[in-house]
């Protein structure tokens, strides 16, 4: 059973910084390409970054410059590394196995002007 266990949400300042963590189990880590997603009070679920098996990354445009999606595979976690947080980037955040339906619960990011 595949479980995706998000954490490292919370309340930040604008221009502030937060790292977030998803734990994966039950698959094959190292092959599988994942994403994070958020979905903002009102909005559709989007795409925030990807990265591939090989470790490429890929970003929305919102966030180029700003967020670093990254893969430790021998602890089959994947993290997002949050710089320069706006209140835009307020949203519920998903980590997802690529071309799956496997979600985690989320975690809510909060920023405050």
């Amino acid at each position: 059973q595949v479980q995706l266990a998000e954490s490292g949400g919370g309340l930040v300042q604008a221009g502030g910084s937060l790292r977030l963590s998803c734990a994966a189990s039950g698959l094959s880590f190292g092959a599988s390409p994942m994403g994070w997603y958020r979905q903002a009070p009102g909005k559709e679920r989007e795409l925030v970054a990807a990265i591939s098996t090989g470790g490429r990354p890929n970003y929305a445009d919102s966030v180029k410059g700003r967020f670093t999606i990254s893969r430790d595979n021998a602890k089959n976690t994947v993290y997002l590394q949050m710089n320069n947080l706006k209140p835009e980037d307020t949203a519920v955040y998903y980590c997802n196995v690529r071309c799956t339906n496997y979600w985690g619960e989320g975690t809510l990011v909060t920023v405050a002007s």
